[in-house]
């Protein structure tokens, strides 16, 4: 049974950056495929990225592309989202979630083949 805990959220002005950290407790990371999703306001839960378990494939929703890096590190039993050029319509709690990896492929799943295990959010708040 993993337990995720996200952290690093923030008011943040247009155009700045956040990284989000991802701490995963109860199993090693290195068997599971990782997911980042966020939910603004009013608005149902999206995928915005994701990584097999292999460090290999990733995959980026459009509008975060060439923004957003997700990374891992399995030594560490963590998980990241580094994010540039924040605009206000990244505003929304942040979610981190992990999936056994074998079968996924996200080139293929996308994220949403990534739903076992979440965290509680962290929010950022994108606003001059």
């Amino acid at each position: 049974q993993l337990q995720l805990v996200e952290s690093g959220g923030g008011l943040v002005q247009p155009g700045g950056s956040l990284t989000l950290s991802c701490a995963v407790h109860g199993s090693a990371l290195d068997d599971y495929a990782i997911g980042w999703f966020r939910q603004a306001p009013g608005k149902e839960r999206e995928e915005v990225s994701c990584m097999n378990s292999d460090h290999g494939s990733t995959y980026y929703t459009d509008s975060v592309k060439g923004r957003f890096t997700i990374s891992r590190d399995n030594t560490k039993n963590a998980v990241y989202l580094q994010m540039n050029s924040l605009k206000p319509e990244d505003t929304g709690v942040y979610y981190c979630a992990a999936n056994p990896g074998e079968g996924i492929d996200v080139v293929k799943t996308f994220c949403w083949s990534i739903t076992d295990y979440w965290g509680k959010g962290t929010l950022v708040t994108v606003s001059s």
